[in-house]
């Protein structure tokens, strides 16, 4: 078992739209009464596609990528989930394997939910259920990454990225958005599949066009009108 998340401390739990956010005290307090605590280190595999279901996760903090391979078995990105993402569910209701690869981008701790436990909850306690139901929606909505699953040009990979981050991360300045990576450009570059080469070609494309301008983790997106373009 495991104390009670701290909130509002170095970006734990803090998602305004995460699974944990639209949880109400009872049901967080169901939740951690059922979980204990793991840490991974960045780039620690949490779980493997094609692993039994036997857990559901709750991000504390840190940052999660989510992995499929393609048909030569390389890598390709799903999604980027942050603090107050749950990962793992769908695999544990269907009683099925892992469905994609889960791996830290940075120094990760989660909630770590048995799948009888996880269940119980979604049987028993009807905002629980609600909440991961219109979580599930919504990402079946959004379909988050499908175009870089997909493949496409190395240009689109980068923007489809950005709006990702931008989306999950952004803070509006004006009309630019402002975010910070939650990773290295090494990093940046391995979730997408390509050499840092390439994406610091692109990135500087990006600011030669005044689309962005870019600091060591910082970036500001300047036309989201062009970077939409250039993701479709």
């Amino acid at each position: 078992m495991c104390e009670e998340p701290e909130f509002g401390q170095s970006g734990i739990m803090d998602g305004p739209d995460s699974f944990w956010a639209k949880l109400g005290p009872a049901e967080k307090a169901a939740v951690v009464g059922i979980s204990t605590v793991h840490n991974y280190e960045p780039n620690e595999f949490l779980v493997r596609e094609g692993d039994p279901s036997r857990s559901v996760l709750v991000i504390r903090s840190g940052h999660v990528r989510v992995l499929t391979t393609d048909a030569d078995g390389r890598p390709l990105l799903l999604a980027l989930r942050t603090a107050g993402d749950i990962l793992g569910e769908v695999a544990t209701l269907v009683d099925g394997p892992r469905t994609a690869t889960l791996q830290a981008l940075d120094a990760v701790e989660v909630l770590t939910m048995r799948g009888q436990h996880f269940a119980t909850l979604c049987q028993t306690e009807p905002k629980f259920a609600w909440v991961l139901l219109g979580i599930l929606a919504n990402r079946l909505r959004d379909g988050s990454f499908q175009g870089v699953v997909s493949g496409g040009s190395s240009k689109r990979r980068v923007a489809l990225l950005l709006l990702e981050l931008a989306v999950r991360y952004g803070r509006p300045s004006g009309t630019d958005v402002e975010l910070t990576a939650p990773g290295t450009q090494d990093e940046l570059a391995s979730t997408l599949g390509i050499s840092r080469e390439t994406l610091a070609r692109i990135l500087r494309e990006l600011r030669n066009s005044g689309v962005i301008t870019t600091g060591r983790v910082h970036y500001t997106i300047h036309r989201m009108g062009e970077l939409k373009r250039l993701a479709h």
